[in-house]
């Protein structure tokens, strides 16, 4: 199984970012395609919110998965709100795995983060200023999700490599378990 992943940047942060980037890099190695939504003229949507329209960021992925999942496996990668549009779209759209970085398990009181029951690999740092580590080890740990923290930011400008690895070991585990299903 070789699929499709879509890799979703953050708030202020653009397609050719450079963890993103790096994202694409390793599933190319691995002979998945991968395409990076731009969500820059969304951000500038401070009317509506002070992390612009994220209905808005959340529907142009649920439409670009939904187009991606016709022609096999989609995974969906995102960094912080990239992340966590990412995890919404799982509930609305089949995909095969979710990498999520600093995840924001809140955006607030009424708006927690939601994913669905898929392979899901998470990286978050344990000095994020912005999502305590605490909270996002209770939310992988509910769903058995594999984590990594690293002695980073939210920025996670210090493991850019760590992310990539990180995966490249999710999409070789969904292959991994793919190659196993069709030997059966």
């Amino acid at each position: 199984m070789r699929g499709h992943c879509i890799l979703s940047h953050g708030f202020e942060s653009g397609p050719d970012a450079t963890k993103v980037t790096a994202l694409a890099q390793a599933a190319a190695e691995l002979g998945w395609t991968c395409e990076r939504p731009d969500y820059t003229d969304l951000d500038a949507c401070a009317d509506i919110s002070p992390l612009g329209d994220v209905p808005q960021r959340l529907q142009r992925l649920v439409e670009l998965t939904r187009a991606a999942t016709a022609h096999g496996p989609v995974v969906l990668a995102g960094s912080s709100l990239g992340a966590f549009i990412s995890a919404h779209a799982s509930l609305q759209v089949s995909v095969a795995g979710l990498f999520l970085m600093a995840p924001p398990i809140r955006m607030n009181q009424a708006h927690p983060i939601d994913a669905a029951d898929v392979p899901l690999s998470i990286l978050h740092g344990w000095d994020d200023e912005l999502i305590p580590a605490a909270d996002v080890v209770g939310w992988a740990q509910e769903r058995r999700a594999r984590l990594l923290l690293v002695d980073d930011d939210h920025r996670l400008s210090r493991h850019v490599q760590a992310s990539a690895d990180a995966f490249m070991r999710l999409l070789s585990s969904l292959q991994t378990s793919n190659d196993r299903g069709d030997a059966q």
